[in-house]
């Protein structure tokens, strides 16, 4: 199997931008930690405020697919519930 890249940026609504910029440590240090995750990378914009550029490498599809279902499961997927996702996957 072929690793998994995810390349965009996601758009935090200014209401959540404070709770997002807490919670985000935490969830690059969880993903990082999971097992198939060989870069995961989530800065926020130098220029807009409300936007974080991503980027993700995965060893394989598994280790991605277990990486979303987890985050889907997650306090960073709860708090992240309003944000719109601009991203692009390969495989």
């Amino acid at each position: 199997m072929s690793k998994v890249i995810l390349e965009g940026f996601i758009e935090v609504p200014e209401n959540d931008l404070e709770l997002v910029r807490e919670e985000l440590p935490n969830h690059i240090k969880l993903t990082r930690n999971e097992n198939g995750c060989m870069i995961f990378d989530v800065n926020q914009d130098q220029e807009n405020k409300c936007r974080f550029n991503v980027y993700e490498e995965f060893v394989n599809q598994e280790s991605f697919d277990f990486h979303q279902k987890r985050v889907k499961l997650s306090r960073w997927g709860e708090i992240t519930k309003n944000v719109k996702r601009n991203y692009n996957i390969k495989s």
